[in-house]
């Protein structure tokens, strides 16, 4: 609840005095904009003057970073799955990425959503914590210059984070590093290496002051702070540092891979891998390879962010409520299958081609789910395998494999709301060694690139790789293998250059591959922040139009 309250008073607040490019649509025509004076109980003036007023923010800033996921129905899986080479959008009334050159423009929606999450709640807050933290009339609230430090370490944490996405979506971005108490109306795009930089700046300082443990679930560590530096140097080209980085995460002690059955299930039919993703694992303290977990709480005001629990089944889960048995009765949605509504699906690439070892368990029946049940007790067909269809609309969205890591416990014991009850993994140890395995590859440290993969690899009973076997792409197929539907694929395939060749050969549609351009390796800059920032031309990426 408390959570819920700093982020409404916060963003009020923040939303009104900072950016009016950033906000953009409504805020840059308007009149009240201007003439209004903000004012709040929870305002930093009277909030940010004791310990307590520090962790109310904190708090706030770690609700607002758990609204990348859960700000909205859809926004995060679309911004980071149709469109790429592990999924595409499914039903017949979806429209994105199907024509990349119609679709992805200036104006789409996620591409507005995601700048003002970034720009109206994350950095206003976190530039707040650190302003204020720093100030000399405040140095009497601190035990010592480490405990300040800790506080800033946290909210710089966060700032890099989200100046991080934002180079991964969009390129050069303008960088706000300070509290704006006007309204201001000629932000620069600094380039997409200064802002890299930023973040790099950030996250060094995050490195040294966060703490190594903490006794609350959701808060920021040293290690959280390491693994995202890993991924910045590795996009400044500074391998050798984003090798030690990493190094100091897997080398700490602190973590591992999990290679025994642990947790709640532990005594269930599955395996290791699985484990991972039961309910209740993410944040056990048997799991050595969580980093940074969203924290998902039902029955809790605020728990779930502002539309409710996890929306990864009803989104990337078939909509198999609409199969209809041959004696005509519906799929029900059960507390497995949950309600999903085919919003996203997996290309041929990432259900199919990628799992080539059958020893691999990521793709065994406790992982991949491919089989599927007529579950309607009215039918005479209760329990009998769907068996295969052929209609477009059934394959693209009723019925299709998924991994099932996206299913859980229904969010509030309700099976038909298409949420979940699971937290949500940000950074887990199995793709930090994958980030450190391709630092070792730009690094042309082949036999240490192949060693970090085949450490994710011998977990899952996979035969390793060679040497000479590992390139990008490898190194992609094994990110995918490893974390589908779990990594945000859309901001990795553009940092590493390779979205656009990827999608033309791994995109579900000949017409959809046919569309990208070389030009759609970036995001194009919102129209809104464009028109807003009256003062100077913010331009845009080039080839989108207004």
């Amino acid at each position: 609840m408390e959570n819920n309250l700093i982020y409404k008073h916060v963003t009020k607040l923040t939303a009104k005095i900072v950016l009016v490019l950033l906000v953009g649509i409504s805020y840059a025509c308007s009149d009240d904009f201007l003439d209004e004076v903000p004012l709040s109980s929870l305002s930093a003036e009277n909030t940010l003057v004791s310990k307590k007023g520090f962790e109310s923010y904190i708090n706030g800033l770690i609700w607002c970073a758990r609204e990348e996921y859960a700000q909205d129905d859809n926004s995060f899986f679309i911004t980071n799955f149709p469109g790429t080479d592990v999924g595409e959008d499914a039903g017949s009334e979806y429209f994105t990425y199907r024509n990349w050159i119609s679709y992805l423009t200036p104006n789409t929606p996620e591409v507005k959503t995601n700048w003002v999450w970034a720009y109206t709640k994350m950095i206003p807050l976190a530039n707040n914590i650190i302003v204020y933290a720093n100030k000399p009339e405040l140095s009497h609230i601190w035990a010592d210059e480490a405990e300040k430090n800790a506080i800033i370490a946290e909210a710089r944490f966060f700032r890099g984070y989200t100046y991080n996405f934002l180079a991964n979506l969009y390129g050069g971005v303008p960088i706000v590093d300070s509290i704006q108490n006007v309204p201001k109306y000629d932000y620069v795009r600094a380039s997409r290496e200064e802002v890299y930089k930023f973040a790099k700046n950030d996250l060094d300082f995050a490195s040294k002051w966060l703490p190594v443990t903490v006794s609350q679930k959701g808060r920021i560590v040293k290690a959280a702070a390491d693994h995202l530096l890993t991924e910045v140097n590795i996009s400044l080209g500074l391998y050798e540092e984003a090798i030690a980085s990493a190094s100091n995460v897997i080398d700490s002690g602190l973590y591992h891979l999990m290679k025994e059955r642990f947790g709640s299930s532990s005594n269930q039919p599955g395996d290791v891998f699985s484990d991972l993703f039961e309910n209740g694992n993410f944040n056990s303290s048997e799991n050595k390879e969580a980093i940074y977990v969203w924290q998902i709480e039902p029955l809790t005001p605020g728990g779930g962010g502002s539309v409710g629990g996890n929306q990864s089944i009803r989104n990337c889960g078939p909509f198999q409520t609409k199969i209809v048995s041959p004696d005509g009765y519906s799929n029900l949605a059960t507390d497995t299958l949950g309600r999903g509504v085919g919003r996203v699906r997996g290309t041929v690439y990432s259900l199919y081609t990628i799992w080539d070892d059958p020893s691999d368990i990521r793709n065994s029946e406790f992982n991949m789910r491919r089989k599927f049940y007529y579950n309607n007790p009215q039918s005479a067909y209760y329990g009998e395998e769907i068996p295969p269809l052929t209609n477009a609309e059934d394959t693209l969205r009723r019925l299709y494999a998924y991994p099932r890591k996206i299913e859980g416990l229904p969010w509030n014991d309700n099976n038909t709301s298409g949420q979940i009850s699971d937290d949500v993994y940000v950074y887990r140890l199995a793709e930090t060694y994958l980030l450190r395995a391709e630092a070792y590859f730009r690094n042309n440290q082949l036999q240490e690139a192949a060693a970090d993969i085949n450490e994710v690899r011998s977990r899952a009973h996979a035969a390793p790789v060679s040497p000479n076997q590992v390139t990008l792409n490898y190194i992609l197929d094994e990110r995918a293998r490893e974390l589908l539907f779990e990594e945000p694929r859309r901001r990795t395939l553009i940092r590493m250059g390779m979205l656009v060749e990827r999608v033309k050969e791994y995109g579900l549609m000949e017409d959809w591959r046919n569309t990208i351009q070389d030009y759609h390796g970036l995001w194009p800059i919102p129209q809104s922040a464009i028109d807003a920032n009256l003062g100077v031309n913010l331009g845009q990426n080039p080839g989108y139009a207004k």
